[in-house]
């Protein structure tokens, strides 16, 4: 979500009370979970979930995924009577290795929580023979709140450019990486969900790794040539506070003010094999941001990605994965420095992510993730001294493994009730070699990365 789930805006605000900097809350932007598959698709297109989504459910696209996104959430088997509407509810278990130092939200304990992390409804499907859309409402069940989550509204059409099938399109969406189809970019990566009341993957966190999700309003325009080659290009604009708070985003943790020279790009090749399939492209975000809206001093994020994917697919009885990226963040910190935030005015960040997942008969699955975040040092800007989100020897080096077992009962064309019931039951655990900057005394009062090993069992259903 990172798209969203629950207990995102209630860490924010945790984050903001102990004074921790912009970084720090994309860091954890970037563990909250994304917007998922729905069952109206399936019940448009008459095929079942398993056609579309690795392992019958969640956000992995197969090739046929992938054309239906691309396609503007079109294409369907023609019949009437259907209505583009779903549901999602998700409710989890969350537990540390050892307790935290303070409750994730007022009405949590310090470790051993039971949650009900959200409930979502979806506008999602065909709206006209050119026009789709995916649009996400969600309560957050956590922090107590709804808001507008993601929203993704499409216009395609399909022509013949030198001789290929060709697909032209418009996406007008609220978060940059939200209408790529590919599950390499971070807000489609794995973990697919993950705790709001632990500790996500680090404090720090690329721009385009959740720094912009539903405050921003962009257009891009992309095209899909002869079934193998992807490009887009796109701009977005700031929301206003006031606006951001009428979406349920709320003022408080308001980026700033972009500015006007924002693209984003992405360019890709894709190879569908039938029994197999792979994707490898780049993929950018150049923006400038204005934390105090009135204040002259930006900050400069320039943002470069490489991703690739390998499905094998055979029968879909065994199917695998591969997906993997590396993002390399250049900063330029005038707003920081002149706030007192920052003490070096350039420096850069990188995330890497690396993940293999095996399903069986698009029903019992298990994946191993590794994830690695790294960065120049900054005594200012990651500071020691603010509890969970605290940063040790300046540094904002995060890095572990995270494991999955899961199990979906329903989802393929003979299952109960297809395609209108969905179920996930999950189990989750982290693993930190690094966190914040250390192995070990990373918040200067004897927490060590591996405290913050999290066991997060979760059941995920839509219908």
């Amino acid at each position: 979500m990172h798209p969203l789930t629950s207990g995102r805006r209630t860490r924010l605000s945790a984050l903001r009370r102990a004074g921790t900097h912009v970084l720090a809350i994309l860091g954890f932007l970037a563990a909250a979970p994304a917007a998922h598959a729905v069952p109206s698709f399936a019940r448009q297109t008459g095929a079942d979930c398993a056609a579309c989504h690795v392992g019958a459910y969640g956000p992995q696209l197969t090739p046929y995924g992938i054309k239906f996104k691309l396609g503007g959430y079109t294409e369907t088997d023609g019949k009437d009577g259907k209505v583009p509407v779903s549901a999602m509810l998700v409710g989890s278990y969350t537990q540390t290795r050892k307790a935290q130092a303070d409750r994730p939200t007022d009405t949590t304990s310090v470790n051993k929580n039971l949650a009900f992390d959200e409930a979502s409804l979806f506008l999602a499907g065909r709206l006209s023979e050119k026009i789709g859309a995916f649009i996400q409402a969600t309560y957050d069940g956590v922090g107590r709140s709804t808001a507008l989550d993601q929203v993704d509204i499409r216009a395609a059409h399909t022509l013949e450019l030198a001789g290929k099938e060709t697909i032209v399109g418009l996406s007008l969406n609220n978060n940059p990486g939200v209408q790529d189809p590919f599950n390499t970019m971070p807000v489609w990566g794995f973990p697919y969900t993950s705790s709001a009341l632990a500790f996500g993957m680090g404090g720090a966190g690329t721009m385009i790794n959740g720094g912009l999700e539903q405050r921003v309003a962009g257009l891009s325009a992309y095209t899909f040539w002869n079934n193998m080659l992807y490009a887009e290009l796109g701009t977005y604009r700031s929301l206003s506070p006031t606006m951001q708070s009428k979406l349920g985003a709320g003022r408080a943790d308001d980026p700033g003010r972009l500015g006007g020279g924002t693209t984003y790009w992405r360019l890709a090749a894709f190879q569908d094999l039938k029994k197999q399939a792979f994707n490898f492209g780049v993929f950018g975000l150049n923006t400038t941001l204005q934390p105090d809206r009135a204040a002259p001093e930006r900050n400069k994020f320039n943002d470069i990605g490489v991703d690739a994917a390998y499905q094998f697919l055979g029968t879909r009885k065994h199917v695998a994965t591969v997906n993997t990226s590396f993002i390399r963040e250049r900063q330029t910190r005038d707003a920081w420095i002149a706030a007192g935030e920052a003490s070096e005015r350039k420096g850069h960040l990188n995330e890497f992510k690396l993940n293999g997942s095996y399903h069986y008969d698009q029903t019992w699955g298990a994946t191993v993730g590794r994830f690695l975040t790294s960065g120049t040092a900054d005594a200012a800007l990651y500071a020691t001294g603010n509890g969970d989100f605290s940063f040790a020897n300046g540094s904002p080096n995060s890095s572990g493994y995270i494991l999955q077992a899961d199990w979906t009962p329903w989802g393929k064309e003979a299952s109960w009730n297809a395609p209108w019931a969905n179920l996930r039951l999950g189990a989750q655990y982290t693993m930190f070699t690094k966190f914040n900057g250390a192995r070990n005394n990373y918040d200067g009062n004897g927490r060590d990365a591996k405290d913050n090993n999290t066991l997060f069992l979760f059941a995920w259903t839509s219908f």
